[in-house]
């Protein structure tokens, strides 16, 4: 099955009574291993969490640390497009060169990287002092 398919399957399981927005998200690991998220809605909005955020939490949860790829899918008319935060939470765990598919649940796609996405992500880097 590819990681849209399990991006599919997954957001089937989201929980979003307030927007309606229905968001799946697979990555694959350096392992090999998938793991899925899909989002989930609190009445306080800030509280909620994003798809790709319950993925990574999977992955780190089962005990992978690399995103090798990663898919997110929701029912928009273009390909969805992680948030800011996320965008984040991805480059935390994957090189800049990983692809990003993004997609439609009409099947149309969008292929990209973790640099594209977050041109000057702030990184470890950051944190050393030389």
């Amino acid at each position: 099955m590819s990681l849209i398919d399990e991006a599919r399957k997954v957001r089937e399981n989201a929980y979003a009574p307030y927007s309606n927005f229905n968001v799946g998200a697979a990555l694959r690991a350096a392992s090999g291993k998938v793991y899925q998220g899909c989002n989930v809605e609190n009445v306080a909005y800030p509280e909620g969490t994003c798809a790709e955020a319950g993925a990574i939490a999977a992955m780190v949860a089962g005990g992978d640390t690399t995103i090798a790829e990663i898919a997110v899918i929701a029912d928009s008319p273009k390909p969805v497009s992680p948030c800011g935060g996320c965008r984040q939470k991805i480059a935390e765990f994957a090189a800049g060169d990983v692809q990003v598919t993004l997609a439609t649940m009409d099947g149309i796609t969008h292929e990209t990287t973790v640099a594209a996405l977050l041109p000057g992500s702030f990184d470890a880097d950051y944190m050393s002092r030389s």
